[in-house]
């Protein structure tokens, strides 16, 4: 299952990475102590509006453009099958490339990995209310690169 306070956190670390900016630059600007702006982009608080407009000022972003990639992140999870619903302990396959990116995979916990050939999408159930997804690139060289974490 994926937790929205999780997306959410994992939004605003992007964007203050991406712009390669600390946590306590950004606290200072959004007026929010360091440490509860740490527990948001971990996930592990949620924050209220009002907070999170605060905070996408300070990094220079709309509400609207936050909340759009949280919502994609969330429309992909449900469009995957097994995501918003507990997994079975078995890796699915669904094509020859997943079946090559869940063997290399398996050591570390993934339960399914989904591709089309071009971009594999792996989902790693963390705890029953904890979903990890991530999404990769194929190169034809057997490199792949990380898109979006």
């Amino acid at each position: 299952m994926v937790l929205l306070r999780r997306v959410i956190g994992d939004a605003l670390r992007a964007r203050r990475q991406g712009q390669h900016r600390t946590l306590r630059e950004v606290s200072s600007a959004a007026n929010v102590s360091l440490g509860y702006l740490s527990e948001i982009e971990r996930g592990h608080k949620e924050p209220s509006s009002e907070l999170l407009a605060a905070i996408c000022d300070a990094l220079g972003a709309r509400l609207s453009e936050l909340l759009r990639e949280v919502s994609d992140t969330v429309a992909l999870a449900e469009q995957m099958p097994g995501v918003l619903v507990p997994l079975a302990d078995e890796p699915v396959e669904s094509t020859p490339v997943a079946a090559a990116a869940v063997r290399k995979a398996t050591n570390r916990g993934v339960r399914h990995v989904t591709s089309d050939g071009s971009v594999a999408v792996q989902v790693r159930q963390d705890s029953p209310l904890k979903a990890t997804l991530r999404s990769t690139r194929v190169r034809p060289a057997d490199r792949d690169v990380v898109c979006a974490a």
